[in-house]
């Protein structure tokens, strides 16, 4: 049986390639980037550092992890915090590309949200202080447990009076879209064609 708990640090690696692995999309990231750790250092290890009560954990029958979530409560607060205690333990990994023409394409890009995490903050994104990221290995998807693990998160929000919370997703992952929209998220922008950025209220799911 399947159970959530809260995050443990001995966690990390698995969270890590959970990322990775579902990091294009929902499909196998690991040959899209010369280092995918770069997206776990992104969307995954300084929600783990900076806001550890916020991480909860999939784990499968074997005390494994097959899936998390993670965020924070407060957007600006989290930004802040990424540039002052998180970027200077991964930003040696990852220089900034020169600007000889070499800094293009998708490796480039990561690093730049990497070092400038301001990305995350929008002024159409103010009434929806908190945000999320969400992932399922494959063998935890359909089954209940992404509805489980985000009931859990939105509780968690909720005892902590934010009001609302924001996520991010590929236009093109068309069935996490569905699954979003089911549990009660609307689109509130599309900051690229790419990009759709989604919110709800933090009460809890609806039961089934």
């Amino acid at each position: 049986m399947n159970v959530i708990r809260r995050y443990r640090p001995d966690d990390r690696e698995a969270l890590y390639a959970i990322c990775v692995r579902t990091g294009d999309a929902g499909r196998d990231a690991t040959s899209l980037y010369r280092d995918p750790r770069i997206l776990p250092d992104i969307f995954t290890g300084p929600y783990l550092l900076l806001e550890p009560e916020l991480a909860f954990v999939l784990q499968d029958p074997e005390d494994r992890p097959s899936g998390y979530i993670v965020g924070t409560a407060d957007t600006p607060r989290f930004v802040a915090a990424y540039r002052r205690d998180w970027l200077p333990q991964v930003a040696g990994r990852y220089p900034l590309p020169s600007a000889d023409g070499s800094g293009e394409g998708r490796d480039a890009e990561r690093i730049h949200e990497l070092h400038h995490p301001e990305w995350m903050l929008r002024d159409d994104l103010t009434a929806y202080p908190a945000h999320l990221h969400i992932a399922l290995a494959p063998q935890a998807q359909g089954k209940g447990a992404g509805r489980a693990l985000m009931d859990t998160y939105l509780r968690a929000l909720c005892a902590t009076g934010v009001p609302r919370v924001h996520l991010s997703v590929s236009a093109a992952n068309t069935g996490a879209r569905a699954f979003y929209d089911r549990l009660g998220f609307h689109q509130i922008a599309r900051p690229t064609p790419a990009r759709v950025l989604l919110g709800r209220r933090t009460h809890p799911l609806s039961p089934r």
